[in-house]
Formats: structure tokens, C-alpha cells, sequence
């Protein structure tokens, strides 16, 4: 009973997020995260440029510009910005994170990572496993 109550938060949170990664301004992907604590929501973010820089994400060649902060990147530094922890937080994220941002969630204290599809490299999910971070793929929301 437990095991589906919990399935039931993890999709709508994962809900949250892919409606979240709908703000980004960037073209070619559209990544949303939350970051949830006790059952709140904490934090949030999605991929994009950092403060003070125009909202194109692509250069003119398509590719994406090297500054472009991923979503999950952006979500943890909201909260070291803030006063809250995510020392024991779950991420919640539509596609799965780099091998880079896989080091920010393990630094930052988050326990678990959710999320929706697979990113080109699994890297960054071998590395979390092997760090002891519960990890879990939910790919069908509705």
C-alpha cells in the first residue's frame, strides 16, 4: 500500500517537473526539476541560461551554447541560495542527469533521483548508484 501511495507522488511530482521544463527557453530540449523534502517541494528549475543573459539556449549552428545551466544544476543552486537543505531530498527530473550534475546531486545530500527518459550517457546514473543514490525511471506518467 505504501509502495503505491509513493508511486502515485512520484508521478505527479514528475508531472510537476515536465510542466516545470516547459519554461525553458531553450529549443532543442526542455528539462524541468523539483527538488522535494518532507513532502514539499523545496526547490525547482529547468534548463536555461544563468541570471543576466539573453534567453537563447542555442548558438547559430544549433547546438547548445556551453553556459546553458541544466535543470537539476539549477534547482540545487536555488536552494543554496535559500536556507533550505537538500541533505535527504528527492530529485525529481524529466530526463536523466549528466555525469557533472550527477556529482552536484550526490554533493548536495539528495538520497533519490526520479525521473522520466534517459540521457545519451548513463554515466551519470551508474555514478549515482555507485555513490548509494536510490535511482528510479518512471517513463510512463498517465
Amino acid at each position: 500500500m505504501k509502495e503505491k501511495k509513493q508511486n502515485k507522488y512520484d508521478k505527479a511530482y514528475l508531472r510537476i517537473a515536465r510542466e516545470w521544463g516547459q519554461l525553458s527557453y531553450c529549443t532543442r530540449k526542455k528539462v524541468g526539476a523539483i527538488i522535494v523534502k518532507d513532502r514539499m517541494i523545496i526547490s525547482d528549475g529547468y534548463n536555461g541560461t544563468p541570471s543576466g543573459f539573453e534567453n537563447c539556449c542555442e548558438d547559430e549552428h544549433g547546438l547548445t551554447k556551453w553556459y546553458v545551466l541544466h535543470a537539476e544544476a539549477n534547482a540545487i543552486l536555488k536552494v543554496a541560495r535559500s536556507t533550505q537543505s537538500c541533505e535527504g531530498a528527492t530529485l525529481y527530473i524529466t530526463m536523466s542527469p549528466c555525469k557533472d550534475c550527477s556529482k552536484l546531486i550526490h554533493q548536495s545530500g539528495i538520497k533519490r533521483v526520479v525521473y522520466k527518459e534517459g540521457y545519451k550517457d548513463n554515466s551519470g546514473i551508474e555514478f549515482l548508484i555507485k555513490a548509494g543514490v536510490e535511482v528510479d525511471c518512471i517513463p510512463d506518467l498517465e
